[in-house]
């Protein structure tokens, strides 16, 4: 089964062809950086697996061998690469799928780097909308 994703105004689209086995959320300063957000999640595909079907990602050199793909248009971050560290690995931002929930994550990563108040977020208030 085939699974489509994209950039917050449509113009870069990509398809991964099979599935993954590993999806994290990652906790490092990076990925917070990178962006704005206490943790991304991240669902490691094959490359062979993953193909760009609209538009064309911007990519950045965000150290060593690393490169960060987001759209030129909006800023979605889209994929991550480093073939020294995850050879034959597209690290997809799991929020950018069309379907993120065929992709659940089964572990929390980069924790020594976690912001504190994130430990305890899972016992907040939820509210359904924005609260009155």
């Amino acid at each position: 089964m085939a699974h489509l994703g994209g950039c917050h105004c449509g113009a870069v689209r990509y398809e991964i062809a099979g599935g993954s086995d590993r999806t994290a959320l990652c906790h490092c300063l990076d990925c917070r950086r990178n962006s704005g957000a206490p943790i991304v999640s991240w669902t490691a595909v094959a490359s062979a697996d993953f193909r760009v079907v609209k538009g064309e990602a911007v990519s950045f050199n965000s150290s060593g061998a690393s490169f960060r793909n987001f759209c030129g248009t909006c800023g979605t971050g889209l994929w991550f690469t480093n073939e020294q560290m995850l050879p034959g690995i597209v690290d997809v931002q799991t929020a950018t799928l069309d379907d993120p929930d065929a992709f659940a994550p089964s572990a929390h990563i980069q924790v020594a780097e976690r912001i504190g108040w994130m430990k305890a977020a899972h016992d907040l208030p939820e509210f359904e909308r924005f609260p009155g």
